[in-house]
């Protein structure tokens, strides 16, 4: 039996004012697929991710993430769904600067209610060995690499075990060797947690290690080979 699409997007479309973004997207995502999309400078895949979080409306269409609709949802019950359910990757990292490492990568945790500080502890401890930075939980996010805030934002986004990461040009500030390594990171555990993962990027490196990759236009999306 074919398991139920973990994303699904019907006929989407997203004007501001009487500017079209983009129009008839459609897709389907499953369990543990890693999705790249690419597509021309402002052709609007940042807005689709938004759109896709409910950050922002479409204005037609369904988004649907794990069978639920997503553009009913009023403000508060979109963003329950978005600590349950989605992690997020951003290009600029958005790591809090007055804040440890440990305490930044613990915020989802507390956001979903836990307060039992053990388990906390243990969970970050657990993600920051993941992503190879045991032992810099005190650290200030000033003392870190790019590529280090890069590793902390993934792990954040992961800490929780959330159905779909959506990651933002998630290597767009990083030399092209901590680009690789971050990227192989996100990819390798989004697919060890059965996360679906949907990667908007202009490198075709990044692009090259999803299960598909997926060009966005004006009037929809395409697939590429």
């Amino acid at each position: 039996m074919t398991p139920a699409p973990l994303l699904r997007l019907q006929g989407l479309g997203k004007a501001y004012r009487d500017t079209p973004v983009f129009d008839a997207v459609s897709l389907e995502m499953a369990p543990g697929e890693v999705v790249a999309l690419v597509g021309d400078s402002g052709v609007g895949k940042s807005t689709l991710l938004n759109c896709i979080a409910g950050l922002d409306r479409a204005d037609r269409g369904q988004v649907e993430i794990a069978g639920r609709e997503v553009q009913s949802l009023d403000d508060h019950a979109a963003a329950l769904l978005r600590r349950e359910a989605l992690g997020f990757v951003f290009q600029a990292f958005h790591v809090l600067p007055h804040l440890s490492v440990a305490d930044n990568i613990a915020l989802p945790l507390l956001l979903l209610g836990w307060r039992e500080r053990t388990a906390i502890d243990a969970r970050v401890a657990e993600l920051l060995a993941e992503v190879d930075l045991a032992g810099l939980g005190p650290r200030r996010p000033r003392e870190l690499s790019g590529g280090q805030l890069q590793r902390v934002a993934i792990a954040r986004a992961l800490v929780h075990r959330p159905a779909l990461i959506l990651a933002d040009e998630p290597t767009g500030n990083l030399d092209p060797r901590t680009a690789q390594r971050v990227l192989d990171l996100l990819v390798g555990q989004a697919r060890r947690h059965r996360a679906g993962c949907l990667i908007v990027t202009h490198s075709e490196s990044a692009a090259a290690q999803a299960d598909r990759r997926l060009r966005l236009r004006a009037d929809g999306i395409e697939a590429l080979r």
